[in-house]
């Protein structure tokens, strides 16, 4: 009777949560995105107004004034900046050369009041480690954006049983930094993990045990974790270490997916598109997918998430980020704004215009050029696509989008002659072709593979098909490795796999030297 009494008990607080969730969502869905801008913009100016950089910016005489003459005057005294500007204007200003860029500055009303707790602790394809300001308000603004996208999930789901479940969160390093007392850096998944309620930590999986272990290790864990735990509802993570986790547990359970993970429910994905992964994913469920949920955040803010039923994400301009954009034709060849770039607010956007997102926020970026790209499909709601991530495709002057080459390899995959796992895309600028690696289980029709991605970067590029109607870009040369070739090169030459590092779809490098790497060691193991 006492366990019967439990149950009652848990399904009657069950009932409450998501009548609650069901509230939440209709809040969310009721909200202006223009109005929550504008007032986002006041409140950031007026909270950062006695700092440092407010100081030197004349916030305070942007108050009181229409939004319209206040944000013209923010761009007119505040520049667009990169991280490496952020750094030599604010962050270490007073710190010596030989301290940059190896630890967390110090940070005490210099760009946002107080003094910054958490730093984002991110190591890029090309530099050295950033360390992005993660304040307090910011880190209660995710927590409000994370609880949102699961009300909306659980409004349109009434029979989910995620809120009786756990999650299982394919976090990066969960390793901290003690810059000194009560100031850490490190991943933004240890930061979430290590300053999360203590009430959800029950619910959350793995725990440290697994999640400290190295990159393989952990992949055995959770996949063991995942067989053996069914109240696992939902897995979080980027799309390629969801692949592998799953074919782990496949391998591990020797049995098909739907019958080893029967009450999985949903699987959240970020970091890179799923498109390219998605003919994977279905053939590993046997075409019985569990719900998909895609989001966009970064070490810098929450941009956006989907909504179920809804083919895109959307923006999400109501966690403490004030949003601009600056139209992709006027990015330079690095892929930041040219100095003569304009930037517009979200009212101004327009569908089917790419843009580079500029953003300030809550922990005290100012025009911040975060270097992603997106394109908005709907101006109500506010759609958007994520067309790419810091670099794209320009060496020869035909700027191919990282979301043009990710729907050339989806479009490959569709095919169903190839069955493409991971892969890179360089440019061979001697021969001004594109070099494309793909690693599959069977590297069949090469000459087959090169028609398909060069047709559709064809169809989705005007500046590619010119360009390769003029002779002035050869067909791309293609290469096949095994499937785990890619993963194999990251580990061994990069020293990163899994957790949230990522597997850079387009060579970052301004000498194309990774995509030659990745084909050297290719060309070695075989």
């Amino acid at each position: 009777m006492a366990m019967l009494g439990r149950l009652q008990d848990a399904g009657v607080l069950q009932g409450l949560l998501h009548s609650q969730a069901v509230k939440r969502a209709e809040r969310c869905n009721r909200r202006d995105p223009l109005q929550a801008q504008q007032q986002i913009f006041r409140e950031l100016l007026d909270t950062a107004a006695t700092t440092r950089f407010g100081r030197d910016n004349r916030f305070a005489r942007l108050k009181n004034i229409s939004f319209d003459v206040a944000y013209r005057g923010y761009k007119n005294v505040v520049p667009i900046r990169s991280y490496q500007e952020f750094m030599t204007d604010y962050f270490y200003h007073d710190q010596p050369v030989a301290a940059r860029r190896r630890s967390a500055p110090h940070l005490d009303n210099v760009t946002w009041p107080g003094t910054i707790k958490m730093f984002c602790e991110t190591s890029g394809t090309t530099a050295p480690s950033k360390f992005i300001p993660f304040s307090a308000r910011m880190f209660a603004e995710n927590r409000r954006a994370a609880l949102d996208m699961m009300s909306c999930y659980l409004a349109s789901n009434p029979d989910s049983t995620i809120l009786g479940g756990k999650i299982l969160y394919m976090s990066g390093s969960t390793s901290l930094t003690r810059v000194k007392r009560g100031v850490w850096s490190g991943d933004m998944s240890a930061l979430t993990l290590r300053f999360s309620p203590w009430y959800l930590a029950p619910f959350v999986e793995p725990g440290a045990d697994i999640s400290a272990l190295p990159w393989e290790g952990k992949l055995q864990g959770m996949a063991e974790l995942l067989l053996r735990d069914d109240r696992i509802r939902v897995i979080s993570g980027v799309p390629p270490w969801i692949i592998l986790l799953l074919k782990r547990c496949m391998e591990i359970g020797a049995r098909p997916l739907r019958e080893l993970l029967p009450n999985l429910e949903l699987i959240i994905h970020a970091g890179t598109s799923m498109a390219p992964y998605r003919n994977e994913l279905v053939a590993l469920f046997d075409g019985v997918l569990p719900n998909l949920m895609e989001l966009l955040p970064s070490s810098e803010a929450f941009m956006a998430f989907q909504q179920p039923g809804e083919v895109q994400m959307r923006l999400t301009p109501y966690y403490g980020v004030f949003f601009e954009f600056v139209r992709f034709e006027d990015l330079d060849r690095y892929g930041k704004p040219a100095p003569y770039a304009d930037a517009i607010p979200l009212e101004q956007v327009e569908i089917g215009q790419r843009y580079a997102v500029i953003l300030s926020t809550c922990s005290g970026l100012w025009r911040y050029h975060i270097g992603d790209t997106i394109r908005f499909t709907s101006t109500s709601p506010h759609f958007i696509e994520f067309t790419g991530r810091d670099r794209f495709l320009d060496k020869l002057e035909e700027k191919v989008t990282q979301g043009e080459v990710e729907e050339a390899v989806a479009n490959l995959n569709r095919n169903g002659r190839w069955n493409v796992r991971e892969f890179m895309v360089g440019v061979d600028i001697p021969g001004r072709r594109h070099q494309w690696v793909l690693a599959a289980q069977d590297g069949l029709d090469v000459d087959g593979a090169a028609h398909v991605l060069d047709t559709t970067l064809c169809a989705l590029n005007a500046d590619y098909a010119t360009f390769r109607s003029q002779g002035r870009i050869n067909a791309p040369d293609v290469r096949f490795v095994p499937a785990d070739g890619i993963y194999q090169w990251s580990q061994a030459e990069r020293g990163k796999l899994g957790g949230q590092s990522k597997i850079p779809h387009i060579d970052p490098h301004p000498d194309s030297s990774m995509i030659q790497s990745l084909i050297r060691y290719s060309s070695a193991d075989n």
